[in-house]
């Protein structure tokens, strides 16, 4: 009889910053896991509250928490890829700091993901108190098997709270760029080989509140930018995307180029260019938009007169 092959080890990577609110709810749904062949790895980048004196707590009691302090602030984004390039699992499951997991994520990310570059699930939305507020990721978002690496020329919903990663796709997708964030960056890479895997079944508790990095409920804090500034990361998002895309994806790679050119200016050219390649990809481009066939129609008028 053969033996049982042992499970594979993942590494939960947590990047935290002045998360001393939420942390502890997090840290413990993560210390419940089924899946139990795991590693805990946080990364603190430079807190001013309580996070690291909780961080270091958990760290002294448990032997398989590795904790990490940055001597400067390096940003989420650089943060995360410290984390990934430390992980010795064969999977890495990123951690936020102000979520909570149900029990059984791990153990059901690792027994679908398969052959996938990335498996992921959906998530249910709860408040600064942990009340559900009766809405799913999926309910705002499409949430799918993403599997072309044009579906991330505007965007995408594949989150990285729900993510599990394979050490070798944390390693392909390095260097970091910090125009955009970790999990849009991780999921385009993944695209190049492979599809993600969507598993419908909630399994992560997401937390809405004022100090969210993305989705905060209230954006006064936030600061607004300017049409310029917003066309300006728009062109070096789409070169960033298409100076990663691999040339043996040749039908996307010259797609993005096409897209790059027609960011540079508002000519009629440049502008009726963008408006076809958008008409040409809008299932891909807006699959993750939840509109349907004469919505997309419109939004691909409207980026004859926007660059987005």
């Amino acid at each position: 009889m053969n033996a049982k092959l042992p499970k594979p080890l993942v590494s939960i990577v947590i990047a935290t910053y002045n998360g001393e609110r939420f942390l502890r709810e997090q840290l413990d749904s993560i210390f419940r896991q089924t899946y139990t062949h795991i590693e805990i790895i946080a990364i603190d980048d430079c807190s001013t509250d309580r996070s690291l004196a909780i961080l270091k707590e958990y760290a002294d009691k448990h032997p398989h928490f590795t904790l990490i302090k940055n001597e400067q602030n390096i940003g989420y984004q650089k943060n995360f890829e410290k984390g990934f390039a430390l992980a010795k699992g064969d999977y890495i499951a990123p951690s936020d700091q102000d979520d909570i997991w149900l029990e059984n994520k791990i153990e059901v990310l690792v027994n679908n993901i398969g052959n996938h570059a990335i498996a992921y699930c959906n998530s249910a939305f709860i408040n600064s108190t942990s009340e559900l507020l009766n809405k799913t990721m999926n309910d705002i978002k499409t949430l799918t098997n993403f599997d072309n690496p044009i579906m991330y020329v505007t965007g995408a919903s594949a989150p990285g709270h729900a993510m599990l990663i394979t050490k070798q796709l944390a390693l392909e997708a390095m260097p970091y760029p910090t125009l955009v964030s970790h999990d849009y960056w991780l999921a385009f890479v993944a695209t190049f080989s492979s599809s993600l895997k969507f598993i419908d079944e909630v399994l992560v508790l997401y937390r809405r509140h004022d100090t969210n990095v993305f989705g905060a409920i209230n954006s006064k804090n936030k600061t607004r930018e300017t049409a310029q500034q917003r066309v300006h990361k728009a062109r070096q998002r789409v070169q960033l995307l298409y100076q990663k895309c691999p040339d043996h994806l040749t039908e996307q790679k010259q797609t993005l180029y096409a897209i790059c050119k027609s960011y540079e200016s508002y000519s009629f050219a440049n502008n009726f260019a963008r408006m076809s390649i958008f008409f040409k990809y809008r299932k891909e481009i807006l699959v993750y938009k939840k509109r349907n066939e004469l919505r997309r129609c419109l939004f691909c008028l409207k980026v004859f007169f926007k660059i987005l």
